[in-house]
């Protein structure tokens, strides 16, 4: 892996509560510039330094084309000298877009999705978009990075590239991975002017959320968080619709959600609701594992 610091005597300040380093993966393309400037502008806000990724690499085969004409070798330095193109574009483009932020670069030949939770351990927060078409080889997969890094992974919608975070909903399930998303979002939830903790159920376990969502909000409030609790009740086909729903009545630009899914053949198999806001999320989404 190379390296690139742009600043090599950055002051050391020391935050409570804050995301003091976000990652993002780039690679050329405007969905990739536009999540570039999304990350970049969030760090700036949160005054935050910024990791550019440029991760990439190729499918091994077990013999090359035998109508190319070239030997394996060969087949393998020209894959690995476009990766090397588009690594040095990739770079190109995020130095652009992460202008006015406290940045740095690295690059490696690896699947994009490996490489963003392997150096996740030098990140508070990844900033990521939904998977892209380029396949894995190419293009990052938030469900596969919040599944492996240990770390809490932020969706950045399209078309969306400043995350406000002053109205937030917690879509609440009493599960280990949401209390885990409620923790990773704190810098978020500390800054936020309004905090809803938001339970969607069925009928028959109103009373429980009721009881649940009120420890939530008791607790956040000891942080100084204004929060309250909100009890929806529908189908588990209308979680992900309620979720947006109360989103837009409240003006919130973020949800916070922890994320389920199970593994399957080397895949991240997701449940229903983490499915919709991880791939086709309509506001910014912090999810965690």
């Amino acid at each position: 892996m190379t390296k690139t610091q742009e600043r090599t005597k950055a002051e050391i300040v020391i935050r409570p509560n804050t995301y003091a380093t976000l990652l993002t993966h780039a690679e050329p393309g405007l969905a990739a510039s536009k999540r570039t400037e999304a990350a970049a502008r969030l760090a700036h806000d949160l005054g935050a330094h910024l990791i550019g990724l440029g991760a990439e690499t190729f499918e091994p085969i077990a013999t090359p084309d035998p109508f190319t004409g070239y030997a394996a070798g060969e087949w393998i330095a020209l894959i690995q000298g476009e990766i090397g193109k588009n690594l040095a574009a990739a770079e190109e483009a995020f130095r652009r877009d992460a202008a006015g932020a406290d940045f740095e670069w690295r690059s490696v030949q690896d699947y994009p999705s490996r490489a963003l939770a392997n150096l996740s351990r030098a990140a508070d927060l990844i900033v990521m978009s939904p998977r892209g078409s380029g396949g894995p080889t190419r293009c990052a997969d938030p469900a596969e990075v919040v599944m492996a890094a240990g770390r809490p992974v932020l969706v950045v919608p399209p078309g969306r590239e400043h995350l406000r975070a002053k109205s937030i909903v917690v879509a609440w399930k009493d599960t280990r991975e949401c209390r885990r998303a409620v923790a990773d979002a704190m810098p978020f939830l500390q800054r936020a002017d309004e905090v809803v903790v938001l339970a969607v159920c069925a009928k028959e376990a109103a009373d429980d959320a009721v009881f649940e969502t009120d420890d939530v909000t008791a607790n956040l409030k000891r942080h100084g968080i204004n929060a309250r609790a909100q009890v929806v009740t529908a189908p588990g086909s209308q979680v992900t619709a309620e979720i947006t729903r109360i989103a837009g009545l409240h003006d919130a630009d973020l949800v916070v959600a922890g994320a389920y899914g199970h593994s399957r053949l080397r895949e991240w198999v997701l449940g229903g609701v983490t499915d919709d806001l991880v791939h086709r999320p309509e506001t910014f989404v912090l999810l965690s594992h």
